[in-house]
């Protein structure tokens, strides 16, 4: 069982949304199930479980009282080196989750990776693309690695991860 669910607030698009992203992401994806709840302080209001690549995730209806912002964003890590699909899936990922949406980090080469990118959705919720090196750095390494590291990119305007790895081996 799954300890942690993201729940999102959406004003009223939340079976909508809930469609989207398990289209988006597709293997092993789908709707669980979708519920109407009646008489809350936010009146009638919908309730959709979803699961996106086997994680569970939950989405509500329920007004326009909260807004989503960059600030939290869910990462899709990939590693090209061992998925020989992976630049054609994250490609066609990206121009999903970019129709209607805005590029916060184009997505293309960058100093740390092959390809990243960060796009906020048509429905305000942000992705970030993100490389599997970074994250097992971040992961893995000894509290000295992480500190190095993560002194390394507070420097940097964009992520340079041969700089990083420097940084992480000492």
């Amino acid at each position: 069982m799954q300890k942690i669910v993201p729940h999102l607030w959406f004003d009223k698009e939340a079976k909508e949304a809930s469609r989207f992203y398990t289209s988006v992401f597709g293997k092993d994806s789908k709707v669980i199930s979708v519920t109407t709840l009646h008489d809350t302080p936010s009146g009638d209001v919908d309730t959709v479980t979803f699961e996106i690549w086997g994680y569970k995730f939950m989405a509500i209806s329920a007004g326009p009282l909260f807004k989503f912002n960059p600030s939290i964003s869910f990462m899709v890590n990939f590693d090209p080196s061992q998925d020989h699909d992976a630049r054609k899936r994250i490609d066609d990922i990206w121009e999903k989750l970019i129709d209607e949406g805005e590029a916060l980090m184009p997505i293309e080469k960058y100093d740390f990776s092959e390809r990243y990118g960060w796009v906020k959705d048509k429905y305000g919720v942000s992705w970030q693309i993100v490389p599997t090196a970074m994250d097992e750095m971040m992961s893995k390494g000894t509290p000295e690695q992480l500190q190095s590291v993560t002194e390394a990119f507070l420097k940097m305007k964009k992520f340079d991860l041969a700089e990083l790895e420097k940084a992480y081996k000492g």
